[in-house]
């Protein structure tokens, strides 16, 4: 017969299955970004969707699938997540244009939120006070690699598979998770029923949503009008103002509401969701410029880009099991600081004509920080979590993960492509002052059509005009080629000092984080008579 602590170990196992795809997901995107954008003829802003609208799917539910763990169980709804996943990735494997893929991204990410906050609850309730170190540094260990790990993996998958299997991956890890899943997971239930908070959840689902929806899409709609007489400052004022709602109702509800506010009378569980959102927001901020930038200014293959980060994910998983055994808030700070080291020093070295290997040093830097970070802030914010509120608590602190990735992503790309809107036009009349006058204005607009579609990542460049003599034709497309590799290098540098300004605000934040206080006390609210 196995033990109660080897089958709470095996239950760890699929957890962190579910757990690695969510967050792998959250990353793979970005390295087969020129691969959607060519295979499914997709605009840059509606792949930078594909990974935005996966983050928000995500996000926006995290809060209430916290809650629906409480009442339904937390096996329950992560069997349901792990279905509704895994069938979402079959589809985004067989999907044949940008939009049937932003909807199955879509799909996928409500999904992911079913599993996520299940994944914490579980390991707070599998393993006493004592003993929940490790496993806490194992979990946190998992978001660090995987989140490196998905642009190394997509990379290898879109060279030699094609971009559909990316997505496609999930079958085979998913089966194994579910497998163990049904066999090692506790089918805990709840004592009572739990009452939703349906106005809190529409608030914040609502506010959330018109939020990135207009940071995501100012540039796309010229900040002007969305709809009718609705433009996109009105989209994110309105987001602003239902997430304004959102708190006022919350600070009113009494009787379960969807995010107890007595959760953040804790500094620490304050500041460590905080220091959470800045993580999120910084990793996923960085890899969308980065991964374009190497693939397609630097001419690196899929293979060849992941091999590039293969050594940040190695030192992320060697920071990760250090973090686990040592923890503290000073290694929290210290592992944000490198993260934004590493990221200052790739932005320093990006230049059209960098070596690759020359990125590695700051690439290295930048995973040993992220390792140093997930567990030791993991543990920093579950120690001492009152039992009744512990899937509401693993809802807040996956939400505000999540919230910052996506603020990350839909800002970064904003930065990105308002930045390819000024300095590609520019670098192209810098290039064009050796053509003949009467071809610079069409080649500087043809090169800066090209910088905001797929053309840019053919071989053959932007079209240029059929009276155009062979050689001007050729000597227009080598300088649209290095006009785009300049334009596109300046934006990219610009964009990665916003994830660098927010990691110096997550130091702040994790100084406010206090270490654990021996009296502190860990309710354990399983039912009565139930076996761990």
């Amino acid at each position: 017969m196995v033990s109660t602590e080897r089958r709470s170990w095996a239950a760890l196992m699929a957890l962190c299955a579910c757990f690695f795809m969510v967050m792998l997901d959250s990353t793979i995107v970005t390295v087969a970004i020129p691969a959607i954008l060519t295979g499914l003829d997709a605009s840059l802003n509606e792949v930078i969707w594909v990974n935005s609208v996966y983050l928000l799917a995500n996000t926006v539910p995290l809060l209430l699938t916290g809650r629906l763990g409480d009442r339904y169980g937390p096996k329950r709804v992560l069997l349901v997540g792990l279905v509704i996943f895994l069938g979402a990735s079959l589809w985004c494997g067989l999907a044949t244009s940008a939009g049937s893929l932003i909807a199955a991204r879509a799909v996928q990410g409500l999904g992911a939120a079913a599993m996520t906050p299940q994944t914490l609850t579980f390991i707070t309730r599998l393993f006493p006070p004592e003993k929940r170190g490790t496993p806490i540094a194992v979990w946190g260990a998992v978001a660090g690699v995987a989140t490196i790990t998905g642009p190394v993996v997509g990379g290898l998958l879109v060279e030699q598979f094609g971009w559909q299997w990316i997505f496609l991956l999930n079958l085979p890890i998913g089966a194994v998770g579910l497998l163990i899943a049904l066999v090692f997971l506790p089918d805990w239930l709840p004592n009572g029923r739990i009452r939703f908070d349906t106005l809190g959840a529409m608030l914040a689902s609502t506010g959330l949503g018109a939020l990135v929806f207009g940071l995501q899409n100012g540039q796309h709609y010229h900040w002007g009008t969305v709809v009718g007489p609705l433009g996109v400052p009105h989209v994110i004022g309105i987001g602003l103002l239902l997430l304004g709602g959102f708190i006022i109702w919350q600070r009113r509800m009494t009787d379960e509401p969807l995010v107890p506010l007595g959760l953040f009378a804790n500094p620490t569980f304050a500041f460590a969701n905080l220091t959470h959102g800045a993580l999120g927001f910084a990793v996923t901020g960085m890899f969308l410029p980065l991964v374009i930038y190497v693939q397609s200014v630097l001419g690196l293959g899929p293979v060849e880009s992941s091999l590039l980060c293969a050594p940040m994910a190695v030192a992320a998983g060697a920071a990760a099991i250090v973090a686990g055994r040592v923890g503290g808030k000073h290694l929290i700070m210290s592992g944000l600081g490198a993260l934004a080291g590493g990221t200052v020093l790739i932005a320093a070295l990006a230049e059209p004509d960098t070596p690759p290997m020359l990125l590695v040093p700051g690439l290295v830097i930048a995973g040993v920080g992220i390792g140093l970070v997930y567990a030791p802030l993991t543990a920093a914010a579950t120690f001492g979590l009152p039992g009744h509120l512990v899937g509401a608590a693993s809802g807040v602190f996956n939400t505000s993960r999540q919230v910052g990735g996506v603020l990350g992503s839909a800002t970064t790309g904003l930065l990105l492509q308002v930045g390819l809107s000024v300095s590609v036009p520019e670098a192209a009349r810098q290039t064009a002052k050796s053509l003949p006058p009467r071809y610079v204005e069409e080649f500087v607009r043809r090169v800066s059509d090209a910088a905001n579609t797929a053309s840019q990542f053919r071989e053959t460049g932007p079209q240029v005009p059929a009276d155009w003599s062979p050689s001007i034709a050729e000597r227009v497309r080598d300088l649209a080629t290095d006009a785009y590799a300049l334009g596109f290098t300046n934006a990219a540098k610009a964009t990665l000092v916003l994830p660098v300004v927010v990691l110096v605000l997550g130091i702040l934040c994790a100084a406010g984080i206090q270490p654990p206080s021996g009296n502190a006390k860990d309710v354990d609210y399983r039912p009565e008579g139930a076996t761990p």
